[in-house]
């Protein structure tokens, strides 16, 4: 696939996103956040509907997260961007050399992805940040023909989530593979993804894992340097 056809693709994906109404309680959760809006946020116009994916287009590497914030994505409207999660993740990915520059607040902001690309298991808030099952199954689709049109060399699980709906997507049993933060494993062959690839898993930079110690910059950069190694053939 060229570069002008991926990109043609990737619109035309990303427009199907950006309309989806299949889950009606996010459709409502998602819209009643941003007519509320946080009080800090109150002079925004919040994106409030589904995020698409974001980064390179010819990235090696692909981060899977779990939803958007309901005041972070759900209302810049890109992936990790404007809230605590965001922040951490995007200064680790500037330490690694995967992102242009260490913070992100708004999609007009110059930030551009190197090498990565990053996507979600739902693309709608969900209340409680807990997506249901059937949420995660009508997202599966989207994620899937991201893979497809990327064609990564290694796939980050930004928490258990995001890890088990990988496997799902790879057809693998649950809990078949460990998770654990640092963990390494191979992923087979399958109908999107067309070489040999890898699974990489981080705990979620939440502000619950972060705040807590559970998740620390040094363990986080550990990730990235290791998804360095990976691409480079030096793991």
């Amino acid at each position: 696939m060229t570069l002008d056809t991926r990109q043609t693709t990737l619109d035309s994906l990303n427009a199907q996103i950006v309309a989806c109404r299949r889950c009606p309680r996010l459709v409502d959760w998602r819209e009643q956040v941003a007519r509320e809006k946080r009080r800090a946020y109150r002079d925004w116009n919040y994106w409030g509907k589904p995020v698409p994916g974001f980064g390179d287009l010819q990235a090696r590497l692909v981060a899977v997260g779990l939803a958007p914030g309901a005041h972070g994505s759900n209302r810049t409207g890109r992936m990790f961007t404007g809230d605590a999660s965001g922040e951490f993740l995007y200064a680790a990915l500037y330490r690694a050399g995967f992102a242009s520059q260490p913070d992100s607040q708004n999609r007009g902001d110059g930030l551009i992805l190197k090498d990565s690309y990053i996507t979600a298991v739902c693309r709608c808030v969900p209340p409680g940040n807990k997506p249901i099952p059937d949420e995660m199954r009508n997202c599966q689709p989207y994620m899937v023909r991201e893979i497809e049109i990327i064609q990564p060399k290694l796939i980050v699980a930004l928490g258990r989530i995001a890890f088990d709906a990988l496997l799902r997507l790879f057809c693998l049993p649950p809990d078949s593979l460990p998770f654990s933060h640092g963990s390494i494993f191979s992923l087979p062959a399958s109908s999107f993804i067309f070489q040999p690839s890898s699974l990489l898993c981080s705990f979620h930079p939440s502000r619950q894992n972060t705040q807590t110690g559970r998740l620390t910059a040094g363990m986080f950069d550990d990730v990235w340097v290791k998804a360095r190694q990976l691409l480079d053939g030096t793991l």
